[in-house]
């Protein structure tokens, strides 16, 4: 059985865990505290390094430009280098604040107002200037940096694994965040799909690449910048053989229609499961049966290790994907790793266990019987659902499928505030379509204590699906001006997966989380029982591409409405705090029928449609 996530996998590199598990000798030194900081401060001691003396990078005739992955990282030496951003509410904006421990002393040092602007990472960080073979400046630009990007050891008594998530939120409605590089880690300054390609023609180049001033004051970096050779050379997706489909260039890899081109018999039902006719988009990544649009891996050479994070997949907002440490690149290189289709120590696509492109994500396993005896809800901490604004919102007809006919889409998410995770299983008796589910409690010891029954999971077996959904999960509404209702979708299953870090900064959260897309977490036809998590801090978010996720608003009339994400719509779940579990956004349709608009206001300072 193909999983949802295997039915929409695109062909990309998947970093193996020796990038964290054992030390990266990275060749460049470790320089000392910045001799230009104008004083002494505490913390970590930031350094900028290149862990190659050159590189090779490709720009692609059918989509021509380079993209800037020139092995520089930042390392932190002397204690983590860790940031917590936050926002208030969506009214507010983001700010920073730098974590410094040392030993039992915890200190918080706020960053200046405006400094940040999103979670996806710290903005204008890295200075690169490009000068060709004769000297001449050819390109000079910014690239922010995402301290959770790719990385791995600089000395081999460093913690054994990174404590910090593995990259930074994109999701617009995200509230909270950690960003960190850990004691004696290096972080890849490289910004994916955060950076732009630039036009440079085939040839030899040097590349001189700084932190900016900002950041050296803030954070005392030795200005220190590092020189690499680099060259670019000319690539065609018509080489054919000896290049890998992981390297492509996004117009040639793009193999599916995104968007509602995958919405085959979109408003033939009621319900998600008589109308999610299709399958996920083939190209879609990371969690690719809740709907991801059809996307590529960012742009890099067979050598970068390059590939999507946890979190990607999930809207129209990617990520700053992990990269390998250049010198284990190097080390491969030389010991013959690189075979003619690419690194060849990197599988390709996602399979069981390995489903975030970067690494191991195994769904939990469900108790091996269901539970005896009576159910009771103790008194322990719980779970608190609570859901984002609708977004990624757009209007589509019908197309060939149902002609006619109006849609209006949107990604919703629901997310978990803890101070308690969510665990729901499924047993199934034997011959029974359905499986009878529970909800678990824990207490701090994370003892289980008690349970309760908590509904119905369901098999959905539509190609891009194939798995087990638990009902009653959430609920979306379209409401009129007065909020009053009017249009109702019928998704209300869902198989729940960790996709996207809502807020990491709550008691409690997780930043590691399992099940981070379908892979493992939703179970087979012939399972007996199933385990669904959605962990503190993380969300699960299905994407506009999904015909549950949707409106009929053919016969509507032009106007304000309001799309409604509500969690928990029946309250079968029990929870902290039911009273903050819906989420509205603002939406004026306009047009004609079968050419309908949508303009979706600011919501409050997140001008994200």
């Amino acid at each position: 059985m193909m999983t949802r996530s295997q039915q929409g996998r695109t062909n990309r590199l998947t970093r193996p865990s020796i990038a964290i598990a054992a030390a990266v000798a990275v060749t460049a030194g470790v320089v000392a505290a910045a001799p230009d900081a104008k004083t002494a401060q505490p913390g970590p001691k930031l350094s900028l390094i290149a862990a190659s003396a050159s590189v090779t990078l490709d720009s692609w005739k059918e989509d021509p430009g380079v993209y800037l992955d020139l092995g520089t990282y930042l390392t932190s030496e002397n204690g983590a280098f860790e940031l917590k951003v936050t926002r208030k509410s969506y009214k507010d904006p983001v700010v920073a604040a730098q974590i410094i421990r040392d030993g039992k002393t915890t200190q918080t040092k706020a960053l200046p107002a405006g400094l940040v602007k999103d979670f996806s990472g710290l903005p204008d960080f890295a200075q690169i200037s490009v000068i060709d073979a004769a000297g001449k400046s050819v390109l000079e630009k910014t690239e922010a940096f995402c301290p959770n990007n790719a990385s791995g050891r600089v000395r081999p008594d460093a913690p054994a694994n990174s404590k910090y998530p593995q990259s930074c939120p994109v999701n617009p409605f995200t509230l909270g965040s950690v960003w960190g590089v850990e004691n004696g880690w290096a972080a890849n300054t490289y910004a994916g799909y955060y950076s732009q390609p630039v036009q440079l023609a085939a040839g030899t180049y040097t590349a001189k690449i700084s932190v900016t001033k900002k950041y050296r004051d803030l954070f005392g970096i030795a200005n220190k910048p590092q020189s690499v050779k680099m060259v670019v050379r000319e690539r065609s997706w018509e080489e054919g053989e000896g290049v890998s489909a992981s390297v492509a260039p996004p117009s040639a890899k793009t193999a599916a229609k995104s968007g509602h081109d995958a919405h085959a018999g979109h408003g033939a039902a009621t319900s998600e499961h008589a109308g999610h006719g299709a399958a996920a988009p083939a190209a879609a990544s990371g969690h690719a049966g809740h709907g991801a649009p059809a996307r590529t891996d960012a742009p890099a050479a067979a050598t970068t290790g390059a590939g999507s994070t946890f979190n990607v997949g999930h809207g129209p907002y990617p990520p700053a994907p992990p990269a390998l440490p250049w010198a284990l690149k190097k080390q491969a290189t030389e010991k013959g790793a690189l075979g003619r289709q690419g690194f060849s120590a990197a599988a390709v696509g996602d399979r069981a266990g390995q489903t975030d492109g970067s690494r191991q994500a195994p769904g939990v396993q469900p108790n091996a019987k269901r539970p005896a005896g009576k159910a009771t809800v103790p008194d322990v901490p719980k779970p608190d659902l609570r859901s984002l604004p609708a977004y990624g919102i757009t209007v589509s007809d019908g197309y060939e499928d149902v002609p006619g006919k109006d849609y209006l889409a949107f990604s919703a998410n629901v997310w978990n505030a803890g101070p308690a995770k969510l665990v729901v299983d499924g047993f199934r008796s034997p011959g029974k379509e359905l499986m009878d589910a529970y909800q678990y409690f824990y207490d701090a010891d994370g003892k289980q204590v008690g349970y309760t029954p908590t509904g119905t999971m369901e098999w959905d077996p539509r190609p891009g699906h194939e798995h087990w959904h638990f009902t009653d999960f959430a609920s979306y509404r379209l409401l009129k001006a007065d909020q009053k209702e009017t249009v109702r979708s019928g998704k209300e299953a869902f198989c729940l997966a960790n996709t996207d870090a809502v807020d990491y900064t709550v008691k409690n959260a997780n930043w590691h989380p399992d099940n981070t897309d379908l892979s493992t977490a939703c179970g087979q036809e012939n399972s007996i029982s199933v385990r669904e998590v959605l962990d503190v801090g993380s969300g699960d978010t299905y994407t506009q591409d999904l015909p549950g996720q949707s409106f009929d608003i053919t016969d509507l009339p032009n106007g304000t409405y309001y799309i409604q994400v509500l969690a928990n719509p029946e309250n079968r779940l029990k929870e902290t705090n039911h009273n903050n579990n819906s989420a509205l956004r603002k939406v004026v349709l306009g047009g004609k029928k079968g050419a309908r608009t949508v303009k979706v206001p600011a919501h409050h300072l997140v001008n994200a449609n």
